[in-house]
């Protein structure tokens, strides 16, 4: 195994320092009431490097953490590397052209989402990896032969048709291939889109009757790759472009709009109102202009696509810095009200990580309200997971999931809050040990994965 550097860049301290240990936890301290309604896994991977050492946050290896609730109770915890080929070769370079080639060769870091039983880790350069129940590693996915190339980290499952609606990039040709899988789990189309070159795309969008493409001024650059970096730059002769396509079309039936320059991982969500397509994003001004390190800070906006002008306006909803937005699963590609956001203002620093100082942001897209639940200082918390409570009477009425970082304490614990009221105070606490920053995560019902 490769040595680790005396000297750690900082996504390796602080909270984001990786763990070893693989633990199965079931006396679990709980502070207030597990609602008995809830009956599931809440489940987050992040990049975790087995050898201890990463040249770059998205590059270390999977490792999910799940707490298992039922009747009121936090029933386990467990944390579990993805055995993907980089655990059982550590020193294997992800960047190496051959494994990029390998669709089995996945980092497995990204998101985790349940759906048609099954529950899947993803990366976005490779095959899904399923895991079981227990979070232990089936193996990697390729839909019965069907899928060819990589698949994205954030598909969308519809709430009205059960489809998992997904996509996949490269950096070697075709660029992109959009991917619907049936809601019984068969991926039954495959469709190769025409972008500028080869763009990451990250996430896109969908809508009740559409899919949209990000097609942004984030490439490939080889030559960064056989260096060892981080093979995507900013480019700035590249047209940032909007790709509206029916979400049963093909590459002929792809409409594109051009938008100002700027770069999206995560969009909020979309859904039609009678000619306009409506997309709440979080975007940032550029990304890895830099460096592969330039992260500028994001921020809420609204695009609206007119598809009888042929025009998109772009307007600013927020100027606070906030990142990783959910809605309700039950309201993807549909009219929201409501969005939840992680603030990325004071994120905790490796050389004092009690100035940090946590929150998750809620937004009314009808009243332009925003509210939060601020964690309190040195507390950090993540991506936010709405979790609807039984018999919802609102699109609020239900609950908000995510780990919590406390540096006082160098511990984490999995909250529970209440996102119709917003109190600071958690319905339900989960007393757990250090969980390191992570990215993604899902609510995986019983009904999926008992």
């Amino acid at each position: 195994m490769a040595a680790v550097p005396e000297e750690l860049p900082s996504h390796l301290l602080g909270n984001g320092r990786p763990i070893n240990e693989e633990r199965t936890l079931t006396d679990l301290k709980v502070t207030g009431s597990i609602p008995a309604d809830l009956d599931g896994r809440y489940v987050r991977t992040g990049a975790n490097p087995v050898t201890g050492y990463s040249v770059h946050p998205f590059f270390g290896d999977g490792m999910v953490h799940g707490v298992r609730v039922r009747d009121g109770k936090a029933e386990w915890y467990r944390n579990r590397y993805v055995q993907t080929p980089f655990i059982k070769n550590p020193d294997a370079n992800n960047l190496d052209p051959e494994l990029l080639m390998d669709m089995t060769a996945s980092k497995a870091n990204t998101h985790v989402v349940g759906h048609a039983g099954k529950v899947l880790a993803l990366e976005e350069g490779h095959f899904p990896y399923v895991l079981d129940g227990n979070l232990e590693t089936v193996g990697p996915t390729d839909f019965n032969g069907v899928l060819k190339g990589s698949f994205t980290a954030h598909p969308k499952i519809c709430p009205v048709t059960g489809e998992l609606l997904a996509f996949g990039y490269s950096a070697f040709e075709p660029y992109l291939r959009y991917l619907r899988v049936s809601a019984e789990g068969e991926l039954v189309q495959t469709e190769n889109i025409t972008v500028g070159g080869p763009t990451m795309m990250h996430d896109f969008n969908v809508t009740r009757n559409h899919v949209i493409f990000m097609d942004l001024p984030a490439v490939f650059d080889m030559n960064l790759a056989m260096s060892g970096d981080m093979p995507i730059r900013w480019d700035d002769n590249y047209p940032a472009r909007l790709g509206v396509m029916p979400r049963d079309g093909n590459d002929s039936q792809v409409t594109w709009y051009d938008i100002n320059p700027c770069y999206v991982f995560h969009p909020l969500n979309s859904y039609e109102e009678g000619d306009r397509i409506i997309l709440d994003v979080c975007r940032f001004s550029h990304m890895w202009r830099e460096s592969s390190l330039d992260f500028p800070s994001p921020n809420f906006w609204r695009w609206t696509i007119d598809t009888a002008k042929g025009t998109v306006h772009e307007e600013q909803i927020d100027d606070r810095a906030a990142e990783f937005p959910r809605v309700a699963d039950s309201v993807i590609g549909l009219k929201h009200r409501y969005g939840y956001m992680m603030a990325m203002s004071g994120m905790n620093s490796p050389e004092d990580p009690m100035a940090s100082r946590g929150a998750i942001l809620k937004y009314d897209r009808e009243t332009g309200e925003r509210s939060e639940i601020d964690f309190g200082q040195g507390r950090m918390g993540g991506e936010p997971v709405f979790v609807p409570s039984a018999n919802p009477q609102n699109e609020d009425d239900g609950y908000l999931m995510t780990y919590v970082y406390d540096a006082s304490t160098d511990s984490s614990s999995f909250v529970i809050m209440d996102a119709a009221s917003m109190d600071d105070e958690p319905v339900a606490s989960v007393e757990l040990p250090r969980i390191p920053n992570g990215f993604h995560g899902s609510w995986i019902d019983a009904s999926v994965v008992s």
